[in-house]
């Protein structure tokens, strides 16, 4: 069950330097990502307990928390089974106050967001594991893909980067700065070139060269360009040319200041390409955050990183305790001292 307040155990003190995989502790990702949520009006921080105080649980405090869990992006799927299980419980005569109606909204979260928290593990016995990177334009692939190459080269990993991105202003040069930083190589070609010839160069350079991990940039185009989505679908049967199993993942980053939209991103690429995996950025633009929830439970797809703003240190693996207490935060009697 979820509990508020609790810090989850980690290896090693949390007040320790950034770990030696180069990713910030979760625990201070998480908390600037409260610190931002609980600046707003949204449901899922601090002003949940106006709903409470001198007031009793029942139907009409369940329609106004269904409001606000809408109103925060939760989505109709997500919210209906959230509130049909505390509505159970109030039934049963569960929920007396606001720390047990907190801790089981808090809990219901978790049982939809716990499944689909599952980290980006690439599989030795693919070599090069081949990431390829989709999502609309200024979702932050390509800030995504430096940051992901930072985080595999502290691991030991050796990376390449596929410029695939042959069409947006400066997207090469972008991808390039990324892989000077990290000491990545960078396969490219002139601008206006055929994106599935630049990844499939890119493949077999890294297969020659003996790499760990391809990850392979594209232009960012609107789940409603049939025929940009046409192009990712070739890059796929391209990729199978020299390696019938790539790619190995078909990441998606979401822009999650988008709101429903982003959940309807996720719905079209994931039809047209099965997406593996996602990565839900600029939650710190956002002052609802429940986008995460409503594409959950929607799609249950895994979710494998979120960012929260430009900083290598504001990338870190999905984690489902802290950021249910960054929407929600501590129950009253957890932060009274």
């Amino acid at each position: 069950m979820f509990d508020f307040g609790r810090k989850k155990a980690r290896a090693g003190d949390e007040t320790a330097a950034a770990p030696a995989n180069g990713a910030a502790p979760a625990a201070g990702l998480f908390a600037r990502l409260r610190a931002r949520l609980n600046r707003s009006d949204g449901i899922l921080t601090r002003d949940i307990g106006e709903l409470l105080p001198g007031r009793q649980i029942d139907a009409t405090l369940l329609d106004e928390l269904e409001t606000r869990l809408l109103s925060a992006d939760v989505g109709v799927d997500a919210t209906e089974r959230i509130l049909g299980d505390l509505r159970r419980r109030v039934a049963r005569r569960e929920l007396g106050d606001m720390d047990a109606l907190l801790k089981a909204l808090g809990a219901s979260i978790c049982a939809i967001l716990k499944p689909v928290a599952v980290p980006l593990r690439t599989d030795p016995s693919r070599r090069p594991f081949v990431v390829l990177v989709v999502g609309v334009n200024g979702s932050g692939k390509t800030t995504t893909i430096g940051k992901l190459a930072h985080r595999l080269k502290a691991e030991g990993k050796s990376v390449l980067l596929a410029a695939g991105d042959t069409f947006r202003a400066a997207a090469v040069e972008q991808l390039e700065v990324w892989g000077a930083r990290n000491g990545v190589p960078v396969i490219a070609q002139a601008a206006g070139a055929d994106p599935a010839a630049v990844i499939f160069d890119a493949l077999s350079a890294a297969r020659a060269r003996d790499i760990d991990v391809l990850l392979a940039d594209t232009a960012g185009r609107l789940q409603n360009q049939s025929h940009l989505m046409d192009e990712l679908r070739k890059i796929k049967r391209v990729l199978a040319r020299l390696d019938a199993s790539a790619p190995h993942e078909v990441l998606l980053v979401l822009d999650g200041s988008q709101g429903q939209n982003a959940l309807s991103q996720a719905q079209v690429f994931h039809q047209a390409l099965g997406v593996t995996g996602i990565v839900l950025t600029k939650l710190d633009g956002t002052a609802k955050g429940g986008i995460v929830i409503a594409i959950a439970a929607k799609l249950a797809i895994p979710i494998r990183f979120v960012g929260i703003g430009e900083d290598i240190a504001d990338f870190d693996e999905f984690d489902v305790d802290d950021f249910v207490a960054a929407l929600i935060g501590p129950a009253p009697d957890a932060t009274r001292a």
